[in-house]
């Protein structure tokens, strides 16, 4: 839908700016043109259609070449009408385009064709970046860049090769010229902009001042954005983890399950269904202890909720309704999120804090301060503590002087206490060709607990039995649950939500506080996992392939101009351009997320296209002298730099107020 819609209104945009259908319907059909290229290119490297790779296209920056040419070509075609309009003044009624009109079409397609080549090109090249990126962010975003890539290599065989020759037939002069209305529009658009350019030529060194003010501002503003790895996607759905306490049984979880479903379709009328899973199923592909369990929570449609108006909201109060069931925790996520974390790093939770270290008693105390800091930091919600400890365990302590004193050997309680338990190999059984062992043990209900222990007898030396409980010491204990490793050291996770609030400000947060108020010993360290490591992992990759590919367009801005001067002069929209990208984001309340630095990127090349386009017309007029260049250019440049910003913008603008699926990941972009 939002490409269907962005295709539309670039095409509306298009007819009206021109003011020639003619013209604005041969840029028109670049789009689906290249869209055919794009698909057929995406075919051809086996890139998937999806809403990633398609879903980010805009179509007013496919055919910002086509416009630069095609509005060129009605320039000149312009002057040409009017010059045959003073000697003769006879009307051309010819439909079709003379073979002087095609000559004109011909030099105008030439001279702005090294303008617009090298524009697209740049466009291109802001684009590497997406493709460095690796791991989960190259997954997602990398398909995307790719499908832009090809459509705008389409876009550009098109302007260099369709674009003139449909110019050429259906393109005339005109000897008379009615004011349309896309001459109003251009007539108001000029009215605004001569003033503000003519008081910028008047006071340049304030306008240089006010514009580094600006960039400073916008700056720190953006260092207050705060940052997220991708935006999450309104599943729709709740993925409800719950945790009881360690050694609990199957039967009270099945209940305490049952009981927090009973309490989540009660309570909240947006519940269709809550379905529950506790375990493990019997392929353990996700293996879990018989004290936790998920609850998928079926939700109505948002729009007939009345609990609650978004997602964060309803989270927070089905887990204030769920506190009255004592001795449980409850962590809310969606059902993908929740998978997509658990693959990342071993945990479903959004943020993930790894302690490293030897003593097992030790880590637990240090995640253990780690759990509480995370408790008072806003926005921080759904603590886990990783349990390594409160597993029972039967342990039985030979006593050695007693065995002595009644002739027992170690080895006979050793081998008392695993028949009964673990069984003993009695002989075999065979059924036709098929064998089995036979192996003797007690049975179930006389091997639970400590009295069934004690009852055991072990031989003497005598030849006479004795009970266990004479010769050694039988009691219940608490022992390790588990013990995790990474890299060959142990280690215990302390992980959360973050809810209401971006996940670099929260991370931010607990870790000024940890440094402050947590001492680690000798050889303890921690480290930050989950989507905050894979924000940045991605900002330490980006932060490498973006100079790198700013230097290319120096160079390749060098190569079109041959001076310094100009090259500097034109790159200088690249910074100007992100002031208007970062206040976007601060009215919107978004913080930076690597989709957001994608539409960046994006905003970086139209920046550069424009720049290009003005400063091909500043050096065609350049014999003028500077003040007179500038005021030529950038009347003669006027329609096709709003042109292609507005097409430009217009065309993410569906995307911008997107509600639709995948609008979370989209608006950030556009």
């Amino acid at each position: 839908t939002n490409l269907i819609e962005g295709a539309l209104i670039v095409i509306f945009v298009l007819v009206l700016m021109l003011g020639n259908a003619r013209a604005g319907l041969i840029v028109a059909r670049v789009i689906p043109l290249s869209m055919l290229f794009a698909l057929g290119m995406m075919d051809l490297f086996d890139v998937s259609g999806n809403l990633m790779s398609l879903g980010a296209i805009d179509f007013g920056l496919i055919v910002d070449g086509a416009v630069i040419v095609v509005e060129d070509v009605l320039h000149k075609l312009q002057g040409k009408g009017e010059r045959a309009k003073g000697r003769n003044g006879e009307r051309d009624m010819s439909s079709r385009a003379s073979a002087r009109d095609r000559t004109i079409v011909r030099d105008a397609a030439i001279e702005i064709r090294r303008s617009a080549a090298f524009g697209e090109f740049i466009i291109l090249i802001v684009y590497l970046p997406i493709l460095t990126m690796v791991n989960i962010e190259g997954k997602l975003f990398g398909t995307m860049a790719q499908t832009v890539v090809f459509a705008i290599m389409g876009a550009f065989i098109l302007s260099t090769t369709y674009v003139p020759m449909m110019a050429s037939l259906f393109l005339r002069a005109q000897t008379t010229h009615k004011v349309t209305f896309a001459d109003r529009i251009m007539s108001f658009i000029s009215k605004m902009y001569v003033p503000v350019r003519n008081a910028a030529l008047r006071n340049v060194k304030t306008l240089i001042i006010a514009a580094s003010i600006l960039f400073t501002l916008s700056l720190f503003s953006f260092l207050q954005l705060g940052g997220e790895f991708i935006p999450t996607l309104d599943e729709g759905d709740f993925a409800v983890e719950t945790r009881l306490i360690t050694g609990s049984s199957l039967t009270e979880t099945i209940k305490t399950t049952q009981q927090a479903a009973a309490i989540l379709k009660k309570e909240f009328p947006e519940v269709i269904s809550v379905v529950g899973k506790i375990g493990t199923t019997e392929i353990p592909m996700d293996p879990m202890p018989i004290e936790s369990g998920d609850l998928m929570v079926i939700l109505k449609d948002k729009k007939e909720w009345t609990s609650a108006s978004t997602r964060e909201e309803l989270a927070s109060k089905m887990q204030a309704s769920l506190e009255v069931l004592p001795g449980v925790a409850f962590g809310f996520q969606q059902p993908i999120q929740m998978r997509f974390n658990e693959l990342m790093t071993g945990a479903r939770q959004d943020v993930v804090i790894k302690v490293f270290g030897d003593d097992l008693d030790t880590l637990v105390h240090l995640v253990g301060q780690i759990g509480s800091i995370a408790r008072s930091v806003q926005g921080a919600s759904d603590i886990y503590e990783e349990p390594v400890s409160g597993l029972p365990q039967i342990v039985v302590r030979a006593n050695r002087q007693a065995c002595a004193l009644l002739g027992v050997n170690i080895d006979d309680v050793n081998a008392t206490i695993r028949s009964a338990f673990a069984g003993e190999y009695a002989g075999s059984m065979y059924e036709q060709e098929r064998r089995f062992d036979v192996v003797v043990r007690l049975r179930a209900e006389d091997r639970t607990s400590i009295t069934d222990l004690e009852r055991l007898t072990v031989p003497t030396r005598q030849g006479t039995l004795i009970p266990l409980q004479q010769v050694a010491e039988i009691r219940m204990e608490e022992g390790p649950n588990q013990i995790q490793r990474e890299g060959g050291r142990r280690r215990i996770i302390a992980g959360f939500n973050v809810r209401d609030r971006d996940i670099q400000s929260v991370v931010d947060e607990i870790r000024a506080r940890i440094d402050a108020d947590v001492s680690l010993p000798a050889g303890y360290d921690i480290t930050y996992g989950g989507a905050f490591e894979n924000l940045n992992a991605a900002k330490a990759r980006l932060s490498i392939a973006v100079p790198a590919a700013l230097l290319l367009i120096v160079v390749l801005l060098y190569l079109t101009f041959g001076t310094f001067k100009e090259t500097i002069l034109v790159f200088t929209a690249i910074p100007l351009s992100a002031i208007g990208g970062i206040a976007a984001l601060m009215l919107r309340g978004m913080p930076f997320s690597i989709s957001a630095g994608v539409g960046f990127i994006a905003l970086f090349g139209v920046a550069v296209l424009n720049g290009i386009v003005l400063m091909a017309a500043f050096k065609k007029h350049e014999d003028l002298g500077p003040l007179r260049t500038v005021l030529r250019g950038t009347s003669d440049r006027l329609r096709p730099v709003a042109m292609t910003a507005l097409v430009a913008s217009l065309g993410f603008l569906p995307m911008a107020i997107s509600n639709g699926d995948g609008a979370e990941v989209q608006r950030p972009l556009a």
